[in-house]
């Protein structure tokens, strides 16, 4: 597909990429709230934590933010779209693949199934398809559009529920365990 046509199509995509990419960015500030609060926590995450559980939802929002920069370029044809998104979906698997690695390096904390499923396998998932989608989008096929729509919400939603996880997680379990030291120490 060239030029007019490519764009044409593209362009029925841009008001949900707007909301979308939106979104990520937004949402981005949002987990740089979240690392500040942990942060002011006595018992606060280690490295090997943020980076395996606060950085990849950095990474989630801003993939989001970069697919819907990418499908609201003024690209000349699909093919070119479609070779950047599967090299952003490969990029993705390979990142995923670091993630999980130091999920299971992990000291402070012990990933429990639901972590396993929102911070690696939901990812990689989407990654997956992002790249299976660029295939399709690759040989003209734009209903491979909708997939990748899917990806970005998909995403967004990942990222959405790590950082609301971290929260609950500091407001649960590590600021109740801080009040009780400090009571302790008073005594």
């Amino acid at each position: 597909m060239q030029d007019a046509a490519a764009h044409t199509v593209l362009s029925l995509w841009e008001s949900f990429y707007v909301i979308v990419g939106s979104s990520g960015a937004a949402l981005t500030g949002l987990q740089f709230v979240v690392i500040a609060l942990v942060a002011e926590t006595s018992t606060g995450g280690t490295a090997r934590e943020v980076d395996a559980f606060g950085t990849p939802t950095i990474v989630h929002f801003c993939t989001v933010l970069l697919l819907s920069a990418i499908v609201s370029a003024p690209w000349h044809t699909l093919s070119s779209v479609a070779l950047t998104l599967g090299a952003l979906g490969l990029a993705g698997i390979g990142y995923s693949a670091i993630v999980i690695r130091r999920a299971r390096q992990t000291t402070g904390y012990k990933p429990v199934l639901e972590d396993w499923l929102w911070h690696a396998a939901f990812p990689l998932l989407s990654h997956v398809v992002l790249v299976g989608a660029a295939i399709g989008l690759y040989r003209d096929n734009v209903v491979a559009l909708f997939p990748i729509g899917a990806v970005c919400l998909f995403l967004l939603f990942i990222g959405i529920h790590n950082a609301w996880d971290t929260v609950v997680f500091i407001a649960l379990d590590r600021a109740p365990k801080m009040k009780r030291e400090s009571e302790a120490q008073r005594s």
